[in-house]
């Protein structure tokens, strides 16, 4: 059975969006086929009403929501191991090193939710302003070390929902992953920021993305004990994606030689 690590801060802040059909198709079947004093009738609706919601939480708000239940993801391919395996990695010459663990992944706080308005670049947006929300759900890794380097495959599974704002067109998902030595001086071993774009078709929709970075590596520590204090850490990163600004440089102001004292 695959091991995987759920998103740190539960789900996500914003629920679906403009499910007012299945609202309005509730209170239709109430007074229409309950109001009548028949109790036959009165169930039936109540079988209706019930079935319709249940389609709309298997609908997930969007037209992905029912194939997400039977899907495959990439992450289920991942090893389950917890070990750093040796050798040629993926095939069946590799083997197990006892002596080091595969470091947790884990989703850095604060970091578990992005939040994208109908007006990027002016801060976080006011509830009605937001067009796009991300979330991750889900992550994965696996480790190999091979002349004292550790490389490690990290999966992160999130998905994108649309706001009261929502529209269709293509969102910029910024991440990062991160390994950091924890301690009382927490280091960061290595850090790797990308970009993930992805689709969203409706106005009312959700969208599940995967990114897989097959090559976050570092050198095993010494000793080979410190790796159990390795935490690899994903989250989304807007200002990761914002394009840096060059400082000028600072011209230096040139003194002038004082002026010589005329000869009489």
């Amino acid at each position: 059975m695959l091991k995987v690590n759920k998103p740190a801060l539960g789900l996500p802040r914003l629920a679906c969006y403009k499910v007012g059909r299945s609202q309005r198709l509730q209170a239709t079947s109430r007074e229409t086929i309950g109001g009548d004093g028949n109790g036959q009738m009165a169930r039936t609706g109540a079988g209706v009403a019930a079935l319709l919601t249940l389609s709309v939480v298997l609908s997930g708000c969007g037209s992905s929501g029912t194939s997400d239940l039977f899907s495959s993801s990439p992450l289920d391919f991942f090893s389950s191991s917890s070990k750093v395996t040796t050798g040629t990695a993926g095939t069946a010459t590799a083997a197990v090193d006892p002596n080091l663990d595969c470091p947790q992944v884990t989703v850095r706080i604060g970091a578990s939710t992005l939040l994208i308005g109908s007006k990027p670049g002016q801060g976080e947006p006011s509830p009605l302003d937001v067009r796009y929300q991300g979330s991750i759900i889900r992550t994965a890794r696996e480790c190999h070390v091979n002349a004292g380097i550790v490389t490690m495959k990290v999966g992160v599974e999130g998905r994108i929902i649309t706001g009261p704002a929502g529209i269709p067109g293509a969102v910029d998902v910024p991440l990062r992953i991160a390994v950091v030595q924890e301690g009382a001086n927490p280091k960061t071993v290595v850090s790797k920021f990308s970009r993930q774009t992805v689709t969203v078709v409706n106005a009312v929709d959700r969208v599940t993305f995967t990114h897989i970075d097959p090559d976050v590596s570092f050198p095993v520590p010494t000793p080979p004990g410190l790796i159990d204090s390795y935490v690899v850490y994903v989250g989304f990163d807007p200002l990761g994606a914002q394009p840096q600004v060059k400082k000028k440089p600072v011209r230096k102001h040139r003194t002038r030689p004082a002026a010589k004292p005329r000869s009489s």
